[in-house]
């Protein structure tokens, strides 16, 4: 497939909805899923294959920091971004041992530093900036 595939896993229901939201308007060609928790997250991953996951750290029943090193294992090449409301060094370090790309505290973060993250990832692995992959003519 031609066009960046992103998955956000979070149980917020509104934050999800704003991040896909955000990231639909700013890129338009990007596709989007939604897991609410992580099993549907592995079930989406087996079809959909995602370029990026936006990963939640506190899932209900679920562990975003292990889901991310289960990922990170079988899909060593897609990044990773986890998402907390705590800015912990306890949190960054162990999202950085298991293999995260990046890290966003979700109260500070602002939608352009978001915007700018996704435009820094898409270039980084050969995407044109709306989503669709460079020399595809999709």
């Amino acid at each position: 497939m031609n066009i960046f595939k992103t998955l956000i896993v979070e149980d917020n229901a509104i934050f999800r909805k704003l991040l896909t939201e955000t990231l639909g308007a700013q890129f338009p060609v990007m596709a989007i899923e939604e897991a609410e928790e992580g099993r549907e997250a592995l079930q989406k991953i087996e079809t959909l294959r995602p370029d990026l996951i936006f990963m939640d750290i506190k899932l209900p029943g679920e562990n975003g920091l292990e889901l991310t090193q289960a990922i990170k294992t079988k899909y060593p090449e897609i990044v990773v971004v986890m998402l907390t409301n705590y800015d912990l060094p306890e949190y960054r370090e162990a999202a950085h041992r298991i293999g995260a790309n990046y890290f966003i505290i979700k109260g500070s973060t602002t939608t352009e530093e978001v915007v700018k993250l996704v435009e820094s990832i898409l270039a980084d692995i050969g995407f044109n900036p709306d989503g669709s992959r460079k020399g595809s003519p999709f």
